[in-house]
This record gives structure tokens, sequence and C-alpha cells, in this order.
């Protein structure tokens, strides 16, 4: 649209829209970007969690054989679900493992109170 200004000239209104629209898409591309970052940081919480329960699970089933055999069990079960073993701790009879993957940690803590039939038991 070209309208007349105070002087006398002519003033062109075109463009005036592309600073909003540039905005608009910094604005997208941010929100965009901190979901996704967001969900990652939920999905690493979740899997940190199933990381930490079947170590620390794992850990206690196997915490007769020692505690050696009990960490490393831990550890490869905290692998095996992604994450990496921070902590193992033999607590008042229970295990407490802590498990980080990604960005997020959990701890979890199991007993074992009972030894499975026949003695062995698979990681």
């Amino acid at each position: 649209m070209v309208e007349t200004g105070r002087r006398g000239g002519l003033r062109d209104d075109r463009g005036q829209v592309l600073p909003l629209v540039v905005l608009l898409l910094v604005i997208a591309g941010t929100s965009a970007w901190l979901v996704g970052e967001v969900a990652e940081v939920v999905v690493d919480r979740a899997r940190a969690r199933t990381a930490a329960d079947a170590a620390a699970l794992a850990a206690a089933v196997h915490r007769v054989e020692g505690p050696d055999r009990s960490r490393q069990v831990a550890i490869d079960l905290a692998r095996r679900n992604g994450g990496v073993l921070m902590g193992f701790r033999d607590v008042e009879g229970a295990v407490e493992v802590t498990v980080r993957v990604g960005r997020a940690r959990a701890t979890a803590r199991a007993t074992a109170l009972a030894r499975p039939i026949g003695g062995k038991v698979d990681p």
C-alpha cells in the first residue's frame, strides 16, 4: 500500500511484516528445541529408573555370593539397560544402587529375602 506521508512524499509499507515473521520463526524454532530437550530428559529419567531397579534387584539376589559378584551383576544390568552404575552400597541387608542414563540419575534399593530353588540365578 502506498500512502502520502506528512511532508507530501510517498511512504512504502512493504516489508513491514518481515521482522515479525522472523521473530515468529525464531520463537517456533526455540520452542521445538525446548520440547525436544524436555522429552529427552523425561525418557532418560524413565530409563534410569528402569536400569536402577533392575540392577538393584539383580544385585540383591546375588548378594549372598559376595559383594564383588553382587556389584558386577549390578554393573552388567545397568549397562544392558543403557546406563552406567554410579554408586553401589550394601546397606542394612539391602543393596542400593545409583545409575546414570544420559543426563538423569536414579537410585533404587532392593532386598532379597530368599534364594531361588536350585541356588543358581542368571543375571
